[in-house]
């Protein structure tokens, strides 16, 4: 028999993890016990994995970014400031790795708790930022290539990507106040006296920092989809088509969930194996999010190779385009014409040209 559960909740571990239901009222017994003790696994194989993946190739490509830092164009500027937050991304994992390992036992302390917690999010949307930056400029090359020689010098790139950083602290700045120590657990969303205040802050983090950025990410590459399609470039296609898929599904399942999840844990009564289906689905998707930190940097490597002229020696801004920058570049001879008129040293769509025709 599945019965309807009252929901102020009395957590323990992050985002809910290992739920006890109960009522507002504290005379009320607890009415639902959801075991999740697989998390204990699960998430520390994950977030491992992850570590190990991001750190490592993301370092990587940022040395050999910075052996040419003369050859950053506008695409290479993106691409660093990608890979470093998604390095900064794997800094935080550690320590939730640890907390995982000893059953949410925290023994870093507050500070580093709020800080942790703080990191997580922050990186994870400073990534989701600048992939859109990416489509955006992407979309500008390849449908409006007269209009990024204006809109896309590398000071207006520089300043965008500064601009980024502040707006992402300033989303999520506020996981400050709501992470918080408590008994031996680091709470990942908020105490129950809290959360109601939470909810509305992590619905806007989510509308904010991926429903909009998704959408802007789905309107360029749609455009640019069209554009190849009337210049018989549909090969292209495919591979527009993987990026935005492989976007989809890192974010959109987690986003979803950790929604879903927010909003039942402060409806009046929900049924608990409702709230055990959403908070398996919950954990479960909780990695794809992480999974982006090292997958665009593993593409780079597995294209590089395939990418490189067989008898050429490769050039090295050729060496530094993250993969969807590289797959996408031909933007038509009128483009890169258009960009040789405007800096010559600073072609990237030529470059990305080269590239992008020794590829299936």
């Amino acid at each position: 028999m599945v019965t309807d559960v009252p929901t102020a909740l009395s957590q323990r571990g992050q985002g809910g993890d290992d739920l006890l239901l109960s009522s507002s009222n504290s005379s009320i017994t607890t009415s639902c016990n959801i075991d999740e003790s697989y998390k204990y696994i699960f998430l520390p194989i994950c977030y491992s994995f992850t570590f190990v993946f991001s750190i490592t190739l993301n370092s990587v490509v940022l040395y050999r970014s910075f052996r040419h830092t003369k050859h950053w164009n506008a695409s290479l500027i993106y691409m660093v400031n990608l890979a470093t937050t998604d390095f900064m991304y794997g800094l935080s994992l550690p320590f939730l790795v640890a907390s995982y390992v000893m059953r949410d036992n925290w023994v870093f302390g507050d500070f580093m708790c709020r800080l942790v917690r703080f990191l997580f999010y922050f990186n994870l949307y400073c990534s989701i930022f600048f992939l859109t930056c990416i489509s955006v400029h992407r979309y500008l090359g390849i449908c409006h290539p007269m209009r990024t020689i204006t809109l896309e010098t590398k000071r207006a790139v520089k300043g965008t990507c500064v601009l980024v950083w502040v707006a992402v602290f300033a989303l999520t700045c506020p996981i400050f106040r709501f992470a918080v120590e408590g008994f031996q657990n680091c709470w990942d969303d908020a105490i129950d006296k809290e959360f109601p205040d939470y909810v509305p802050y992590g619905i806007t983090l989510h509308l904010l920092g991926f429903f909009l950025p998704f959408s802007i990410i789905a309107w360029c590459y749609s455009r640019v989809v069209m554009t190849i399609f009337r210049t018989l470039r549909r090969k292209s296609i495919k591979t527009i088509i993987t990026i935005t898929l492989l976007f989809a599904l890192c974010f959109f399942p987690f986003h979803v969930t950790r929604t879903i999840f927010l909003v039942l844990k402060v409806t009046s009564r929900v049924q608990c194996h409702t709230m055990q289906m959403v908070s398996i689905c919950y954990k479960i998707t909780r990695p794809l999010a992480s999974f982006n930190a090292w997958l665009n940097a593993l593409l780079y490597f597995l294209t590089k190779e395939k990418s490189a002229p067989c008898c050429h020696k490769p050039q090295p801004s050729q060496h530094g385009l993250l993969w969807p920058l590289r797959m996408l570049g031909k933007g038509g001879n009128g483009e890169d014409e258009a960009e040789e008129a405007g800096n010559h040293k600073d072609n990237e769509f030529k470059e990305e040209n080269n590239i992008f025709k020794d590829l299936p």
